[in-house]
């Protein structure tokens, strides 16, 4: 009798503690991790601005990084909820907690809720403009879950915003000046990811597009095409005169910045290719697995920033 009394007292402890650790895993699986590789967005502008060699502009740039971490978490928590029941339908988005029911609708909107209100109140500490740009993109966000999704060419301008108030929330959270070259290349930048990915899900999914998501049947693949066509011209063209107006600045090395041009162009061109053979469904993904992709970006990072610091 005493042999079998431990096990019938620890046995309920330990299954709290599994499903506790369980929970856990869930609700971090639902904050998307992965995708916060995106708010590496911040860094751009004072990297651009070579002030991050200053203990100062750093930590406000790491602060807004950690900022977006947790109100773009939060967002995801609304949106997973929003979309359960369409995430069903999907193959690879069904398994995904508030889906699948390993979360709850209550503990999700939460959670969110929490994290949301943390980042943005956390924004106040490094300025008012900051709270702006971080209540922008928690707005636009989960209007864009409520209802800009289900609009045809918004949506993707909602989208591609996010990535936009990332890289502005870098300049505002360090004090640097944003560029006009800076801010098209990064909207016009972030509307070709935008149609890489509905062009991937067009694929993915087929002639069952517009049961997971009804938007996708109002584009065809020739339209996101054209998207993508117009948005990485701007891009590119933008990023030359950006290039061009950073080598005329004085101190600058006029040879580094004009060179950059190459691996960035190399990088959209790498990237186009992976949309036309079915990837690009989530950008942070080929981001982290295409071995071409972040050679070229470590190439462009090497020639700005030599640029950059003058050398």
């Amino acid at each position: 009798m005493l042999a079998s009394a431990e096990p019938e007292e620890t046995a309920p402890h330990r299954t709290g503690v599994a499903a506790a650790g369980g929970l856990l895993v869930d609700l971090v699986q639902t904050a998307r991790p992965k995708q916060w590789i995106k708010n590496v967005l911040v860094f751009a502008a004072p990297g651009a601005a070579g002030v991050l060699g200053h203990a100062r502009p750093l930590e406000r740039a790491a602060a807004a990084f950690a900022i977006f971490c947790a109100v773009s978490a939060g967002t995801y928590f609304f949106n997973d909820t929003l979309d359960a029941a369409a995430d069903r339908q999907h193959p690879r988005k069904s398994r995904r907690p508030i889906a699948a029911g390993r979360v709850t609708v209550p503990a999700a909107l939460a959670v969110g809720t929490l994290l949301t209100a943390a980042g943005i109140g956390a924004s106040a500490a490094l300025s008012s403009q900051m709270v702006a740009v971080t209540g922008a993109y928690a707005a636009i966000t989960i209007a864009y879950s409520l209802r800009l999704k289900h609009e045809p060419v918004l949506d993707m301008g909602a989208l591609a915003s996010g990535f936009v108030l990332r890289a502005v929330a870098g300049g505002v959270a360090t004090g640097v000046p944003l560029s006009n070259w800076f801010i098209i290349v990064a909207s016009f930048g972030s509307l070709f990811m935008v149609g890489g990915k509905r062009h991937a899900e067009h694929v993915e999914l087929g002639e069952a597009r517009a049961g997971h998501r009804p938007i996708l049947g109002d584009y065809s693949l020739g339209y996101l095409r054209y998207v993508r066509s117009v948005s990485s011209a701007v891009a590119i063209a933008g990023y030359c005169l950006w290039a061009f107006e950073k080598a005329a600045a004085p101190g600058a090395v006029a040879l580094w910045f004009e060179l950059s041009i190459a691996p960035f162009v190399l990088a959209i061109l790498r990237y186009a290719l992976v949309i036309d053979t079915g990837g690009g469904g989530a950008p942070e993904e080929v981001v982290l697995a295409d071995r071409t992709i972040q050679l070229l970006g470590l190439a462009w990072v090497l020639l700005f920033g030599l640029g950059v610091y003058g050398v």
